[in-house]
């Protein structure tokens, strides 16, 4: 039996590197699987690292779940799948917290896991006029907020050394540049796919469209039987009224048929 620490640690290092790459998610998701027998411990790996690491670890981490519940699923083991459902809010916050940031990438995922029926609409809908109401109060602040606002007792003083006011939540600290254009470039390849994804067709089986019509067709009836002998008939009399020689050899059955029975 593995080591339960080192599946941890293992785990939780594929988290924190996981990119817009389908194989980092794939190899996480089937690590995960690969050591159900711990699915409790694994799953709270999932949260730890999504509560602590950085901007894009944390939408790499939402992205990864969407993949992860898919392939846990096809794979039949429904208690990943069951307990990110419980710990669904745990998640969003994490990714999309008070400030109202990280709530588009929350969106695409719970969109995502919604057609999927993984989350049911009435929770989706809920989780996004949370995060509508998150921005709106974030937007009302900062367009609140003075620029050049001064307060008497500290107009000398640096920025890093100033009071705040009370009630108010301090703000995480920006991303770094190198973080944004990574985030720039992971959320571009995300993109590159979904486009490639709604345009990809969907193989069907041979003959989908006869055998959608013989699921759809009623049971054949008596009323049935009588239609197809009286459409057979005519089409029989329609073909020998089209052709000259069929409605010759038709007159000469007539007439024999006429002659034996006058003889």
């Amino acid at each position: 039996m593995a080591d339960p620490f080192e599946v941890r640690m293992k785990f939780s290092h594929q988290l924190q590197h996981l990119n817009a790459s389908v194989t980092s998610a794939q190899k996480a998701a089937q690590y995960a699987l690969r050591h159900r027998d711990m699915d409790e411990d694994l799953h709270s790996c999932i949260l730890e690292q999504i509560e602590r690491t950085n901007m894009n670890t944390r939408a790499n981490i939402m992205y990864f779940i969407e993949h992860f519940l898919e392939m846990a699923q096809k794979d039949g083991h429904v208690d990943y799948i069951r307990m990110i459902q419980r710990d669904i809010i745990r998640v969003v916050d994490a990714v999309a917290p008070d400030d109202g940031s990280g709530a588009a990438n929350v969106k695409v995922v719970l969109q995502g896991l919604q057609s999927k029926a993984f989350l049911p609409p009435q929770t989706v809908t809920e989780i996004n006029e949370v995060l509508k109401e998150r921005e709106t109060s974030n937007m009302d602040v900062v367009m609140s907020s003075p620029v050049n606002s001064t307060n008497p007792g500290l107009g000398d003083m640096p920025p890093s050394q100033t009071i705040p006011k009370p009630g108010s939540t301090p703000r995480p600290p920006m991303p770094d540049k190198k973080q944004i254009e990574q985030r720039i470039e992971e959320d571009r390849e995300r993109h590159k796919r979904l486009r490639e994804s709604i345009w990809a067709v969907p193989t069907q089986p041979e003959d989908a469209e006869m055998w959608k019509m013989w699921e759809e067709t009623s049971d054949l009836g008596e009323d049935d039987l009588i239609m197809a002998k009286e459409e057979e008939e005519e089409r029989q009399r329609c073909i020998r009224d089209s052709c000259p020689h069929r409605r010759e050899e038709a007159a000469r059955e007539r007439n024999g048929q006429t002659n034996g029975s006058h003889s």
